[in-house]
């Protein structure tokens, strides 16, 4: 799909949590194909002292009501006043935005693994993936049990397992620890997995030492979307790539990380 720029009305805001709120957009016109991990670049209208717009995660896709959700974590200004638009007002949007996960061509069995608001991609890569009877395993981390969101939603698509630093919910500690990612890894053929960096490092390193392929969607600030201010700059065996272009996703064999 063409990256376009459209006035997307706001037809429900929905508060999950304290600081969580799901956000679906209507477009005018029919959706094209909007590939899984691909994100939005959406202006805070809302905010008289907010300049530029704010990225997210394209989180999931209706087409036949040509609807997107985004799913919205309040750490800011500027994401606060995104959470906290009213239904029927409008948002300005451009997308789809950046590369996406590469999907299988065949059924196989992968696990999407997402921390704090990494799972934000990967309902929309579920749903995709499902559509090829892939044999999905889905693994969600969060600080607490308040903390985890859609945990309905994502078991639709797959079997669901959790982490919480305070054990209130699924294993106790950090995704990284839990034990689908210990003696089980290598059963899969793909990881897919989005979330704080040292995290995404963690998996990365376990994929890579059982040889199981890994993609991970950087979470890097993208203050424009098209590669021009050079914000989310990143390293690559290829030299410096910007985040927002030629990701956000990438094979972990691609980046210069030290795992």
């Amino acid at each position: 799909m063409k990256k376009s720029v459209q006035n997307l009305k706001v037809i429900s805001n929905v508060k999950l949590n304290d600081n969580h709120h799901l956000l679906q957009l209507h477009a005018p016109d029919q959706l094209e194909s909007i590939i899984p991990g691909q994100f939005a670049n959406i202006l805070a209208v809302q905010s008289q002292s907010i300049f530029l717009r704010r990225p997210f995660s394209i989180h999931a896709v209706d087409y036949q009501k040509n609807i997107i959700s985004i799913l919205i974590k309040e750490v800011g200004e500027g994401t606060r006043s995104l959470a906290n638009t009213p239904v029927n007002s409008s948002l300005n949007v451009i997308f789809p935005l950046g590369n996406g996960f590469s999907l299988p061509s065949s059924k196989e069995k992968v696990l999407l693994v997402g921390g704090g608001c990494g799972i934000a991609p990967l309902l929309h890569l579920a749903q995709v993936l499902s559509k090829g009877a892939n044999d999905i395993y889905i693994l969600l981390g969060a600080r607490s049990a308040v903390d985890l969101v859609e945990l309905d939603q994502y078991a639709v698509y797959g079997k669901v397992f959790t982490t919480t630093e305070d054990g209130s919910h699924g294993e106790k500690g950090f995704v990284t620890q839990h034990s689908i990612l210990g003696t089980q890894l290598d059963s899969f053929s793909r990881i897919y997995c989005c979330g704080p960096e040292p995290m995404m490092k963690g998996v990365a390193s376990k994929a890579k030492a059982n040889s199981v392929s890994c993609e991970v969607s950087l979470e890097n600030t993208m203050a424009c979307g098209f590669g021009v201010c050079l914000c989310c700059v990143t390293e690559t065996i290829q030299g410096h790539k910007c985040v927002c272009t030629d990701g956000p996703v990438f094979n972990i064999n691609q980046l210069k990380w030290q795992i």
